[in-house]
This record gives structure tokens, C-alpha cells and sequence, in this order.
């Protein structure tokens, strides 16, 4: 049987909480890296045969291509049991969390950080950036509260909710976010890190962007 194919590349947050899941599942595969910087999500040859949408992170799965991160999580965690709710109460609340990542944390620290480090300077309106920060910055506060008395995102074990809300938070490039400022993120994040097979995205996926080069 070919092994599922990961479409992806080492900045996409979303795809890093793909392969972050299947990586501490156990779940076998191989990654495909797209040249997003390049416009290769953009082209037709992607778009027809990979994802229409145009992003990633995009699984070849039993000869089907899956899309969206939280349905590629919901996928390897039913395959494998693995990070999975247990019951229907906790599965509601690993909904939760994911979507709330989806239009909150995740949705305005992904654009902050892609507006900060990879577009192109002349195209950066600091409102804007202003803006992503400052929501982004919000959302950090209510998860930050959230785990002040508590390991876990949604429950008490680590599942798919975790990964989807600690996918830009590894990043080493600057949005506005710092670990020492958040203590209880900053621990939750540790957490993460210490369960069996955790790597860095840049370690489970390849870079698209050159980084820089210190002066």
C-alpha cells in the first residue's frame, strides 16, 4: 500500500499541526513540499489535482486527497485512537477549541506573522499588522487564563484541540508573541514538546523561505 503523502512546507502552521498529529500518533508518512513562496499552491497543475482551495496542508490518503488541517487531524486520530476524545462530551469540546483556534488564535497569528516576516516590506500596512497583533495578542490572553489551572486545551489529555491551537507558537520568527510573557502557554508548550516523537515544524518539514542570515 503507498504510504499517505503530507502536501506541505516548514512555515505553514496548519500544515505543522497536520504532521505534528500524525508524527505523535505514530501515523506513517511522507511529506510532498510545496513551493508556496513560489506560487506553486496558486498553479493549476496543484489546484486541479491537489487542493482547489490553493493551500495546504493537503493529504493523499487511500488514493483520496483530504484538505483542512482539522479534518486531516480528525482522520489520523479515528485511524489510530490516538489524541482522540473519548466520549461525545469531549468531543464536542475538542470542536470547540478547534474552531475557536481556527477564527481567533491561529486565524490572526498565521496572517500576523506571515505579514511581519514574509511579505514583502512594501506591501506591509502597519494598521493592518496592528491589528492581527492586537487580536492575536487576544486571543493569547483567554488561552493563557484558560490553562492557568489546567494541562490540557480541552480536556484532560492531550488532543487534536492542542495541536491546532499550538501550531504558530513554536515559530521562531517575531509576530508579537514571546513564551516569558504567557507562563502558562509557556508550560502548556513544554507539555507538548515532551510527548514521545515531538519535533520542531522545521525539523518535520521542509523550509520554503530563505531564513536570514544574522548580520
Amino acid at each position: 500500500m503507498t504510504k499517505p503523502v503530507l502536501y506541505c512546507f516548514g512555515e505553514s502552521g496548519n500544515a505543522y499541526r497536520a504532521a505534528l498529529c500524525m508524527t505523535l500518533s505514530g501515523f506513517a508518512y511522507e511529506t510532498r513540499f510545496v513551493d508556496f513562496f513560489n506560487g506553486e499552491a496558486r498553479k493549476e497543475d496543484y489546484t486541479s489535482n491537489v487542493n482547489a482551495m490553493g493551500e495546504v496542508p493537503a493529504l493523499d490518503y487511500n488514493g483520496k486527497i483530504y484538505t483542512q488541517s482539522a479534518v486531516i487531524m480528525e482522520i489520523v486520530s479515528k485511524e489510530t485512537g490516538k489524541f482522540t476524545a473519548q466520549n461525545r462530551e469531549d468531543e464536542l469540546d475538542v470542536m470547540r477549541w478547534t474552531i475557536w483556534d481556527n477564527q481567533k488564535l491561529s486565524g490572526f497569528a498565521g496572517p500576523a506573522r506571515f505579514f511581519h516576516n514574509f511579505l514583502p516590506e512594501k506591501h506591509r500596512k502597519q494598521d493592518v499588522l496592528d491589528f492581527l497583533k492586537g487580536r492575536a495578542l487576544a486571543s493569547l490572553k483567554i488561552i493563557n487564563t484558560h490553562l492557568a489551572d489546567r494541562d490540557w486545551v480541552a480536556t484532560d489529555y492531550p488532543t487534536t484541540a492542542d495541536f491546532s491551537c499550538c501550531s504558530y507558537l513554536y515559530y521562531p520568527e517575531p509576530f508579537g508573541f514571546n513564551r516569558a510573557d504567557w507562563p502558562h502557554v509557556d508550560a502548556w508548550l513544554d507539555r507538548i514538546a515532551a510527548l514521545p516523537s515531538w519535533q520542531h515544524p522545521y525539523d518535520l518539514m521542509q523550509r520554503g523561505f530563505p531564513p536570514k542570515v544574522a548580520s
